[in-house]
């Protein structure tokens, strides 16, 4: 059910929303003021050279990793509180390891007391900002009337008289519609005022973490090819981290590998036909955790397909399944350049074929690397139904059309809590 919109008029921008507030007051709070403290100390000669540097070296900190905190946090469903200390203690840890390698003089007690103002200050704009709900202006002409059913979002519609109004994050509008010369001179007040003012469809992608599939949608840099250069990079870090993973995983494969023999019989590992990149089909490696006479019993489609607690899955492969570590051999499929360890799930050739002739543009998919992992595992888990599969869809070419380094890191992090507590395994 809708949301029952209210109605303001004119806008202003609420200041601890402000980029330009919270890292000023970081940077106040967490550098200059335990610097100057030192300073005002007695300290001898030689320790004034290091300190300098600490100076230096904790404004590059903290601004590494705000930028990185802030592009990491502007994704849906995120929740900012889990990237505040990993992403500080990773700029800071960055910059102090640059100072040992290159042995210049520092100051442990400034980088360390800056480190917990700052991790400390982050907290603080955290809880101080969750205390309400976004709140976002649209223009009630077009199609924006579609947001107010997203839910923890204080929609607000919007007056073109102006007038003493409340706080706005940002104002949305269907820029494709004719709007009329007072909204479109309202529009371009607003932004030359510095609100942010985005088309109801950018906006409907970033609170939802779907893109609408009604036609093919161009990437940021207008093209449906995701990245260019970025998936060049990407693939040579795939191919470094596999070879580093590779011999420190082996000895636990080993181990899986002998527990899945004893517990059941037929091999240890698991070989499917799967839908690859480009749309060229590939042999997936899983360890497998089903039984064999089970699964060749069933036709293609069917076999498949896992449901809820299946009855072909064997002992050791439910707990396989439900902290993912049947997914190791995949290491392999990264290695040959056939899979990344983060791209759109490869399914099944039958169920791939199933799909493409039910869904419109599902092929478009595959224009990336399949993963081990991905946004839409994170955001739906593991699905088999049309229906369910076309929802899931909308998460797949958000990835797509968000091709970055920043989502990767943050699906790495997704992916270290739902391996933690086994969510969404079958």
């Amino acid at each position: 059910m809708a949301v029952q919109p209210e109605r303001y008029s004119i806008v202003r921008r609420d200041v601890w929303s402000s980029s330009r507030f919270q890292l000023g007051i970081g940077l106040l709070l967490a550098v200059l003021l335990p610097w100057a403290v030192r300073v005002n100390l007695e300290i001898q000669e030689l320790e004034w050279p290091g300190l300098q540097n600490s100076l230096a070296g904790t404004i590059i900190a903290l601004g590494i990793g705000y930028f990185a905190y802030r592009r990491l946090s502007r994704y849906p469903g995120v929740r900012a509180f889990y990237n505040i200390l990993p992403t500080f203690a990773a700029s800071y840890g960055a910059v102090l390891a640059v100072f040992f390698f290159a042995r210049l003089d520092y100051s442990r007690l400034h980088f360390s007391v800056s480190f917990i103002l700052c991790v400390l200050w982050f907290y603080f704009l955290y809880f101080k900002l969750r205390r309400r709900r976004l709140r976002i202006g649209y223009i009630p002409v077009g199609s924006t009337g579609r947001l107010t059913t997203i839910p923890d979002v204080r929609w607000i519609e919007l007056s073109a008289d102006e007038g003493t109004g409340h706080a706005l994050d940002m104002i949305v509008a269907d820029l494709r519609a004719d709007l009329g010369e007072t909204w479109e001179r309202f529009l371009a007040d607003r932004a030359l005022d510095g609100m942010l003012v985005m088309h109801v469809k950018q906006m409907e992608e970033s609170l939802t973490g779907r893109v609408a599939i009604e036609h093919l949608s161009e990437n940021n840099l207008g093209s449906l090819i995701p990245g260019i250069v970025y998936g060049k990079v990407k693939r040579l870090g795939d191919f470094v981290a596999a070879m580093v993973a590779l011999p420190l995983l082996a000895p636990f494969m080993l181990i899986i590998a002998a527990a899945i023999r004893l517990d059941s019989p037929g091999p240890a590992f698991f070989r499917q036909l799967r839908m690859g990149y480009r749309g060229f089909g590939f042999t997936m490696l899983k360890f497998r955790t089903m039984r064999v006479e089970a699964a060749a019993a069933l036709d293609p489609r069917a076999a498949a397909i896992t449901g809820d607690e299946d009855l072909r899955v064997t002992r050791v492969g439910r707990f396989l399944r439900r902290y993912r570590l049947d997914e190791l051999p995949q290491v392999i499929n990264v290695l040959k350049g056939e899979m990344s360890w983060i791209g759109p799930r490869p399914e099944a050739i039958p169920l791939s074929g199933w799909y493409e002739a039910e869904l419109p543009f599902y092929r478009y998919r595959h224009i990336v690397r399949p993963g081990i992992t991905g946004w839409a595992q994170l955001k739906q888990g593991h699905v088999a139904q049309v229906d369910q599969v076309l929802e899931k869809l909308h998460y797949d070419f958000y990835y797509i059309k968000n091709f970055s380094f920043w989502l990767d890191l943050l699906i790495i992090a997704g992916t270290i809590r739902v391996v933690i507590n086994g969510h969404g395994a079958r």
